[in-house]
């Protein structure tokens, strides 16, 4: 299948090429085997969320009658999707095949996964009882057969179509007829799977043998008490799920708050247009043909065929069993240098900036740096952005404190944070109930910015404190996403964060920033003049560089503009996690740019971009990626870094990732993933980041 068919790799492609590196992370042997189940949830997770998001998106288009090649790098929508539903049929038959492998290797380790037929004695009782306790009342069986509508399926719910052939009544005074050719009637059920309950029942051990039943066998285990009712001949189950288009369509309803139009358009989302049908290849074809009938799914439509078990993204939590010696080593998050968690942290970023580096920085210097402005007498105000919370968040406790404390509190919560939405119209109105004030964005901009204010009172004038990162303030997520965080109380810097803080609620005036770059205004134009410049130094005999990392890169005047440089000569190194529409290696087009992908134990988040600039490095940190919706249709931030060590450390970590020959993919034109190998030394930069920070210490 041709990848490219111009000077641009496609995005969607692209993206499911990112996620096929994570499906490779499954099939590492040097990776633990738990951890290689919870790739596979994350692989699966992933393709749930492309589906409700980037194919409901092509899919529009197609239906709207547009070719759409200019949106979609070259590629005809309807030919996109049909693209996109042969490599993911082949992916998830290759995820299949490694979750099998991966069973077998647990079978090794004394660790089992049964199904229903292979429920010993000694677990029935155990299982039944589960059963009863806390599946039974929780199950919702739906019988089809003589229903005017079909039910409404939710969206990524896992079911199991039941099929049962019912035994035939036999007429009283009726004389067996032995040609009789009459078929049994059929009736369909569904069940759904409950989501609030855990996917993997842990049973008994048995000696030191680990056994483990996933709900859905425990279901068809006890589903005869379900159907006990009807007088049927066999019984059989097949898991279907469908996946429906996560477009939010905002109400224009001038009369609701934006809390209740986001609220309304989330809750639209459960009856929104299926974009996938995924279905058990072992099912029946009767009942496959029922259920496509019913639901009037066309042969258009994204159909399919997968394994016995959907909705894989369970494997995310598939539990651990006390086996440390299957999971990655735990290694604890260290302090930052000079930066104590005893004493006051303002005191400290008075005298000079730090950066936090997490997870090999503890995140706890965000909530110590809430909690002590929160508390200080002397703090007068706290502003912060909010895009992700953990579900208890502590960042929210400390924003309540501080209301309680009698400080002026301002929160720009990002009620449109794809499938946070729920979580965060909870989270604004507890904040609104304390008395917090809350801002809900910029109208037609998603609000991308992770930046936090406070303004402290010191000899009768105000002094700015603040913090600016690439990723969202959540302590869970902190622990898996690497992100960088600067604490600062560089002034001018904190100014323009303030301008940014106004410019939510005066979005009509266009500020002017010296030191931030801002989007939407910005960031496309400041970025292109400093890639101008090293093109400038370049083709005046200095040398001129750009080390980019980012999460991805699909906006076309971006990529153009580091063609430009490549042309001139200028060397160019990108670390790009997911989507990348940039071919690199190109005579004539991009031979001096190359690429590569880090996929690892954390999931690579930080944006950092490194301009040579003749000798001087301009490095900026940043929450947005070169992605057209980050340059022009988001607030976001990037930040410069004028402290000397903080940027030597910066240009020191982009390296170690760079030198990275055990987790780093090379990104070619041939869409390959292939792993990048050399004659170097060994270096896995993630885990030669975390001793980079450790022999700082020492």
């Amino acid at each position: 299948m041709e990848i490219t068919r111009n000077q641009y790799i496609n995005r969607e492609l692209s993206w499911l090429q990112f996620n096929a590196r994570v499906l490779q992370e499954a099939a590492d042997e040097t990776v633990p085997l738990i951890d290689r189940l919870r790739f596979l949830g994350i692989f699966s997770n992933n393709l749930d969320e492309f589906f409700k998001v980037r194919y409901a998106t092509v899919k529009r288009i197609a239906l709207a009658g547009r070719k759409g090649k200019s949106a979609l790098g070259g590629e005809v929508a309807k030919d996109l999707l049909e693209d996109i539903t042969q490599i993911v049929i082949k992916q998830q038959a290759e995820s299949q095949n490694i979750l099998r492998y991966i069973e077998k290797q647990l079978e090794k380790e004394n660790i089992f996964i049964i199904n229903e037929t292979e429920v010993s004695e000694s677990q029935k009782q155990f299982v039944v009882n589960y059963f009863v306790q806390k599946v039974s009342p929780a199950l919702v069986t739906i019988i089809l057969n003589d229903l005017a509508e079909f039910p409404l399926l939710k969206d990524s719910a896992a079911y199991l179509a039941v099929k049962m052939v019912m035994k035939k009544e036999k007429k009283p005074g009726a004389l067996k007829n032995i040609f009789s050719s009459e078929p049994n009637e059929i009736r369909y059920a569904l069940i759904e799977i409950p989501k609030d309950i855990d996917r993997f029942v842990v049973l008994p051990n048995e000696g030191d043998k680990s056994y483990i039943i996933i709900l859905d066998d425990l279901v068809r285990y006890c589903m005869h008490t379900i159907f006990n009712i009807f007088n049927y001949e066999s019984l059989s189950a097949h898991m279907i799920k469908i996946t429906r288009d996560a477009e939010l369509d905002i109400d224009n309803d001038l009369s609701k708050s934006f809390i209740e139009k986001i609220s309304s358009s989330v809750k639209g989302r459960e009856i929104s247009e299926p974009v996938r049908f995924v279905y058990d290849d072992k099912i029946d074809k009767d009942t496959l043909r029922f259920l496509k009938n019913k639901m009037r799914i066309k042969n258009t439509d994204s159909v399919i065929p997968g394994g016995r078990y959907h909705n894989r993204r369970d494997y995310m939590n598939f539990p651990s069993l006390g086996r440390e010696d299957l999971l990655y080593d735990k290694v604890p998050p260290l302090p930052v240098e000079g930066l104590s968690l005893q004493g006051s942290v303002l005191e400290k970023i008075a005298k000079k900036d730090y950066l936090l580096f997490a997870p090999y920085h503890t995140f706890s210097y965000v909530i110590r740096f809430l909690r002590e402005a929160a508390l200080d007498p002397k703090v007068r105000t706290i502003k912060i952005t909010v895009y992700r919370l953990a579900k208890a968040s502590q960042v929210a406790s400390s924003l309540i404190n501080a209301v309680k404390n009698g400080k002026q509190v301002t929160v720009q919560i990002e009620l449109q944070a794809r499938f946070d939405e729920e979580a965060n119209i909870e989270y604004a109105e507890q904040l609104q109930s304390e008395g917090i004030k809350l801002i809900f964005g910029v109208p037609g901009l998603k609000v991308h910015s992770k930046i936090c204010l406070i303004e402290r009172e010191e000899h009768d004038r105000i002094k700015r404190y603040g913090f600016i990162s690439t990723g969202n303030f959540n302590e869970a997520t902190a622990k898996i996403y690497t992100d960088y965080t600067l604490f600062t109380s560089n002034q001018a810097i904190l100014k323009e964060v303030n301008t940014v803080f106004d410019f939510f609620e005066t979005t009509y005036k266009i500020n002017k920033y010296k030191h931030l770059v801002v989007s939407p205004h910005y960031t496309g134009k400041v970025f292109s003049k400093l890639i101008d410049r090293e093109i400038a130094n370049t083709k005046a005999g200095k040398e001129g560089y750009l080390k980019l990392k980012m999460n991805s890169i699909t906006n076309y005047k971006m990529v153009d503009k580091l063609y430009e440089a490549s042309r001139a000569g200028v060397k160019i190194q990108m670390i790009v996690r997911g989507a990348c529409c940039l071919i690199p290696g190109v005579k004539g087009m991009s031979e001096n740019i190359e690429v590569i992908s880090i996929v690892d134990k954390f999931l690579e988040h930080p944006r950092l971009f490194i301009f040579g600039n003749g000798g001087d490095p301009k490095v900026y940190i940043s929450s947005a990626d070169w992605m057209t919706r980050n340059i022009d249709n988001r607030v976001e931030v990037s930040c410069p870094i004028y402290d000397d060590e903080i940027k030597k450390e910066l240009l020191e970590t982009f390296e170690i990732g760079w030198s990275d020959n055990v987790k780093a993919r090379v990104i070619s034109g041939k869409q390959d993933n292939a792993y990048r190998k050399n004659n170097l030394p060994k270096v896995r930069s993630q885990f030669a980041t975390y001793d980079y920070y450790l022999q700082k210490l020492k």
